[in-house]
């Protein structure tokens, strides 16, 4: 069964791509993308329970990542916050870390350790 994956990424061509790829790849059903900071809360406001996993992208065209992982705080115990950004430096995974995500990921250099974790992540549930 496909997990219900909110999308958080400015980028309309990396997102479209990114739709792709989880659904062919990585076996996820992406129910809704946001590309900023306000549209993503709201969305998940809106909808506590219509997702499983959400992918955050750090930098958006307005917020940034930090405050869609904070929104995202008193989730469900079956639902998981992954970063998946270019800005992977130390400073970004502790921060992110920090704040409560599941897993980080680069996006130029860690797409298969994120279809690693979704892999490990079906197997679990």
């Amino acid at each position: 069964m496909a997990c219900k994956t909110y999308l958080v990424e400015d980028s309309a061509l990396i997102r479209d791509n990114l739709v792709g790829f989880l659904e062919d790849v990585g076996e996820a059903e992406v129910v809704a993308c946001a590309a900023s900071e306000n549209e993503a809360v709201a969305w998940l406001h809106s909808h506590r329970d219509d997702w499983e996993l959400a992918i955050v992208d750090l930098f958006l065209l307005q917020g940034n990542g930090f405050g869609v992982i904070k929104a995202c705080r008193d989730r469900a115990a079956n639902q998981q916050v992954v970063v998946l950004t270019n800005y992977a430096t130390v400073e970004m995974r502790e921060r992110s870390h920090a704040l409560g995500v599941d897993a980080f990921f680069d996006k130029s250099s860690e797409l298969d350790l994120l279809v690693d974790w979704l892999e490990s992540r079906r197997a679990k549930h």
